[in-house]
């Protein structure tokens, strides 16, 4: 029997299910932030908007750290754009495959552009008949957008409701942990894992939490380092 011909309905249909097995591990981090967001002092309107219009899981978890430090907005919008720094990659990565697209079509897939919607994506490329392959994008990208309200809404719930007596803050660490470890395969990022976790620890005393900003900002820079040395040839160190 022939393959069932492509059509925007069926590409956006099959991305939003090939999405769905991932939504496992991102519910929790959802329920997580919208706890947390309102229990470092947000309202729970501000916290729901960084949801909706910021929608990076990690900057989002950042931020709220941030804020409830008092970091002023000028560290608080560098970090959120350091941590996001790695977007340029996926963009560029992605960047033929929207080069016939519109200017509509482009801002859309790159306002749904993370981690796990360049994962399945990419995969989707992968196999070729690019014709309807951006309505995929959109399923998948939008399928994660909804789930990522959805448990922020609940967790804000969850946390209007956890007694002021009840510490949270024990979570942001461990949810970053549990971001970090499946990461750590390669010199490059153990390398940016382990600078970034000594400074910030070194320069943990500094005003306006500017000590985070600047691990940040090192860890990213020795990542690149050992990533651009790595790639330069007769080196093929894992």
């Amino acid at each position: 029997m022939p393959a069932p011909s492509r059509t925007p309905w069926r590409e956006f249909a099959a991305g939003a299910r090939d999405q769905l097995p991932i939504l496992a591990g991102v519910v929790p981090f959802g329920l997580i932030f919208g706890a947390l967001a309102v229990g470092s002092g947000l309202s729970a309107l501000v916290a729901q908007g960084f949801s909706l219009i910021l929608f990076a899981g990690s900057a989002q978890l950042v931020a709220v750290s941030l804020i409830a430090g008092g970091a002023p907005a000028a560290v608080v919008i560098g970090t959120i754009w350091i941590v996001n720094l790695r977007h340029l990659l996926y963009s560029a990565s992605l960047a033929p495959q929207f080069s016939s697209l519109s200017a509509r079509w482009k801002m859309l897939l790159a306002w749904l552009l993370t981690d796990e919607a360049f994962a399945v994506a990419s995969a989707r490329y992968q196999r070729g008949e690019l014709r309807f392959a951006h309505w995929y994008f959109l399923g998948t990208g939008l399928t994660l957008w909804s789930a990522w309200q959805a448990c922020t809404a609940a967790g804000i719930l969850l946390g209007a409701r956890v007694p002021t007596g009840w510490q949270l803050d024990f979570a942001l660490p461990l949810t970053f942990l549990a971001l970090l470890v499946p990461m750590l395969r390669d010199r490059p990022a153990i390398a940016a894992a382990a600078s970034a976790g000594g400074l910030a620890v070194i320069l943990g005393g500094l005003p306006d939490r500017t000590g985070l900003l600047i691990a940040v900002v090192a860890g990213v820079g020795a990542g690149m380092l050992l990533e651009g040395r790595r790639r330069l040839p007769g080196r093929s160190s894992p």
